[in-house]
């Protein structure tokens, strides 16, 4: 079934009604060397890029994301503050300090560090030692940590993100996807806007040596300020990042990567063109129809549909033919139906990725129909319901 072409869309987007099929393939707009990648625009949530997205695959360094969320709700809460301390242990310094052998603050065997400077030992060096001290200090081992971790990450929709240790050295069970990365960058930049600046910090010293930010996207000049690098030998090189650009701010997350020089490239290469090649427009405007539904057994056999504001959608600035949209719904929708009522969804493509999901609403009230109407409507959906 077809439903008609409305006027804001006129021109610009392919139109139709899909019930229960899934939606048809569709070439990307932009190709990358990476094997999963997750790019969302900030503010409204449009995903403008999705590559293998949900594949479960180590975090590696990039655990610290999660590490920092714990540490900054705690702050916010006011169970910690930035001037608390907390003693470097031998373990931590074992596994994480100078003898590990691994990225390092260097901080010493049973000092007392400053919760300010293991942040940003954390987060501009990606120091173990850091991250264990913390875990240590907050949980009595790292173990109780990691599940605090997985926990809050449940707590702000990370559904499949699952912590072993603070630090993202490799450990059976530790998982993430680069969707949940991205979403996670994104908590992190909205929710503690004080804190989320330590990602922009270009270097660190301490213990008398200076270390520069591990994420090479600060020092190529195009509006990025975080977040963080990580390797595997099974996920390959990864990063999640952001940039900000003329009003527009993205946060992307790849991994899969061969070396940290592509990582370097790849990254630049999306992120530049995620803020530079879509524009911000309203296709609907507040209480503007947007389609209608077909109604079972109802004094109408039409439903018009709503969403609860205004509708905007990120453009491709070109290839606009990339992009289409489709009104989802479980259907035909049986009377009575309530105004306001929810009954499906307005799902937008760019490419073969889905970039938005609007819910849709029932912009009227529609009463049960007169016997002729419900027998005339069970005739048609006999005729037609097994197509669906």
């Amino acid at each position: 079934m077809q439903l008609r072409l409305l006027q804001p869309l006129a021109g610009l987007l392919v139109f139709g009604l899909l019930l229960f099929s899934q939606a048809p393939v569709r070439a990307q707009l932009f190709e990358t060397k990476a094997t999963q990648v997750f790019m969302i625009d900030a503010e409204t949530g449009t995903v403008l890029f999705s590559k293998d997205a949900d594949k479960l695959i180590p975090p590696a360094s990039m655990a610290k994301l999660m590490t920092m969320e714990v540490v900054f709700n705690a702050i916010k809460s006011g169970r910690l503050k930035l001037d608390d301390t907390f003693v470097v242990s031998e373990n931590a310094w074992r596994k994480g300090g100078a003898p590990s052998g691994t990225s390092t603050m260097f901080a010493k065997l049973k000092s007392a560090v400053r919760l300010e400077d293991l942040i940003q030992g954390v987060v501009v060096q990606a120091a173990n030692d850091g991250c264990i001290v913390i875990a240590e200090g907050m949980s009595g081992s790292e173990d109780s940590f990691a599940a605090q971790m997985t926990e809050r990450a449940r707590q702000i929709g990370l559904k499949t993100s699952t912590f072993v240790n603070s630090t993202g050295l490799p450990a059976d069970g530790q998982q993430t996807t680069v969707r949940e990365l991205a979403q996670l960058a994104v908590h992190l930049w909205r929710d503690y806007p004080n804190f989320y600046r330590y990602y922009g910090q270009k270097d660190f010293t301490w213990n008398k040596i200076s270390q520069r930010n591990r994420n090479p996207l600060l020092a190529m000049d195009i509006g990025a300020d975080g977040l963080a690098v990580g390797a595997s030998e099974t996920s390959g090189f990864g990063i999640v990042g952001s940039v900000s650009h003329n009003g527009t701010r993205v946060f992307a997350a790849m991994s899969g990567l061969a070396s940290d020089k592509e990582r370097a490239e790849e990254a630049r290469k999306l992120l530049d063109w995620g803020v530079r090649s879509f524009e911000k427009t309203e296709i609907f405007a507040k209480d503007e129809i947007v389609g209608e539904a077909q109604v079972f057994g109802g004094a109408k056999s039409g439903l018009m549909l709503k969403a609860k504001g205004p509708i905007d959608i990120f453009l491709p600035i070109t290839n606009r033919d990339k992009l289409t949209a489709r009104i989802v719904y479980n259907g035909p929708v049986a009377a009575p139906v309530e105004e306001g009522q929810p009954v499906g969804a307005l799902r937008v493509w760019i490419g073969d990725t889905l970039s938005q999901e609007t819910p849709l609403f029932a912009a009227e009230s529609i009463g049960v129909g007169t016997l002729p109407q419900r027998a005339l409507d069970a005739v048609k959906e006999l005729a037609v319901g097994w197509l669906r």
